[in-house]
């Protein structure tokens, strides 16, 4: 098995929204009291999973309408995510290539040819691309994730169906117990690709955990934290709906991430990832 880590562009948010800590309020992850020069532009990662029972991809990113010249553009912006409120709290852009669609093109691939797309959450830099890869066989999200974009204010200026009008999404429940809330969903009944439960962040956010036959894995944690450091200094994002869980979810992502046979441990919008490919052992077995 492969894994490719492909940055699709760019997002800007204030330091706080990441790295807040326990005591960040939702103004100040906000950066309305930030100016913006000091605001940070982190890569927006997405994952493309070559297993033997199909192409996995990972979050879609940016959608090519945000940034329709490949540079910064608000109004264009403003437009794709349907939300000028949402606007004034993560900016974002997408240099010419960089859109996933685009990126698969570059490695003669379709969307068709994805197998399963595996949304992590519903934030708009992970789902607002997903109409670049509506043609993939399987796009699936949590079913705790999609309940909760609904239930308040900033769960609906942080979500915008707009960016999935028209794409089937298959609901997925839990069928495992791993995780720190313990729910976990095996994509194939064999332990290779799973999603973690790693509440905190939004309700249905999942880690993906991909282990080679040798049982070594390499851990997708998504927005469970924003860095290495995340883990490695308990360092909880600003943007939280429960707090607790949150720092539950980050204390999981931590031993998962020191355990011996863990290859790498990797945030979505880490500065200091690069694009790069791992390995894993392509035949899974279970020793268990």
């Amino acid at each position: 098995m492969k894994i490719h880590v492909l940055h699709t562009g760019e997002v800007r948010v204030s330091p706080y929204l990441p790295f807040g800590g326990d005591n960040c309020s939702l103004l100040k992850a906000s950066g309305i009291t930030t100016p913006q020069k000091d605001w940070l532009w982190l890569p927006v990662s997405v994952y493309l999973i070559e297993h033997p029972k199909g192409l996995i991809l990972v979050d879609t990113g940016w959608h090519r309408d945000m940034s329709p010249n490949g540079v910064f553009d608000k109004r264009a912006q403003i437009k794709s995510l349907g939300s000028a409120r949402l606007y004034m709290v993560n900016q974002g852009r997408i240099a010419m290539g960089e859109a996933v669609d685009e990126q698969l093109a570059t490695m003669g691939l379709t969307p068709a040819d994805i197998e399963y797309v595996l949304l992590t959450h519903l934030d708009c830099d992970h789902a607002n691309g997903l109409k670049l890869v509506k043609d993939a066989k399987h796009i699936m999200v949590a079913r705790e994730e999609m309940a909760g974009i609904r239930k308040g204010f900033t769960e609906r200026t942080r979500y915008q169906s707009r960016w999935w009008d028209g794409v089937t999404m298959e609901l997925f429940d839990w069928n495992g117990t791993e995780g720190p809330v313990g729910h976990s969903f095996d994509l194939f009944g064999d332990g290779s690709v799973t999603m973690v439960n790693i509440p905190g962040h939004s309700a249905g956010l999942c880690a993906v955990k991909v282990t080679g036959g040798d049982g070594r894995f390499v851990l997708l944690f998504s927005d469970g934290g924003y860095a290495r450091k995340s883990w490695e200094q308990m360092i909880t994002s600003g943007i939280c709906q429960d707090k607790r869980l949150q720092r539950q979810s980050l204390q999981w992502i931590r031993e998962q991430s020191m355990r011996p046979e863990c290859i790498e441990s990797l945030a979505n919008h880490d500065p200091d990832i690069q694009p790069h490919t791992i390995e894993l052992h392509p035949l899974f077995e279970r020793t268990n």
